[in-house]
């Protein structure tokens, strides 16, 4: 029972650098060849993403990780060096990655990918493609910072096992 909250936040931290990963190879990778030239660039990535996309691999991604920071936070409350950790890294994620998600991507997201041209302008289309490439930085930040704080956590934990096992 005493390795169950090291083996649960080993798992968290790797699920949230393999979504830290993921949202870096979103970032650098594709979303250039998304933005390069809206609206035109816009409409060839709905076309490209047709069978599947990040909105079919980041959703469950980021719920699974939600729920791995949460069991994790529980977890580690009794490990006074590691609960703030583990509660940061938690909300780093809540606040930093899904609620910024949710106000400021999601909304972009509908104006870009789901109305398009049909329903807005050129100049619309670029300043929003623009702002949501822009902010996508902010939202790697925040990833980085999540997994950063989720392993110092993990750390923190081992740590204080092998401080009482010495006992």
């Amino acid at each position: 029972m005493r390795r169950f909250p090291l083996i649960v936040s080993a798992a968290y931290v790797w699920i949230a650098m393999v979504a830290f990963g993921g949202i870096a190879v979103e970032t650098i990778v594709i979303y250039p060849n998304v933005f390069h030239d809206p609206p035109r660039s816009l409409a060839e990535s709905v076309e490209f993403f047709a069978v599947t996309g990040p909105a079919d691999f980041f959703p469950p991604m980021g719920a699974v990780t939600v729920l791995a920071a949460l069991a994790c936070a529980v977890l580690l409350w009794r490990v006074r060096s590691a609960r703030w950790w583990q509660v940061a890294s938690l909300a780093s994620l809540l606040f930093g990655e899904f609620l910024f998600s949710a106000l400021f991507f999601w909304p972009r997201n509908t104006i870009m990918f789901d109305e398009g041209a049909a329903v807005h302008s050129v100049e619309i289309l670029r300043r929003t493609a623009f702002e949501f490439a822009t902010g996508h930085w902010f939202r790697l930040g925040f990833s980085a910072v999540t997994a950063t704080l989720g392993f110092v956590a993990l750390l923190r934990l081992h740590r204080h096992q092998l401080r009482n096992s010495e006992v």
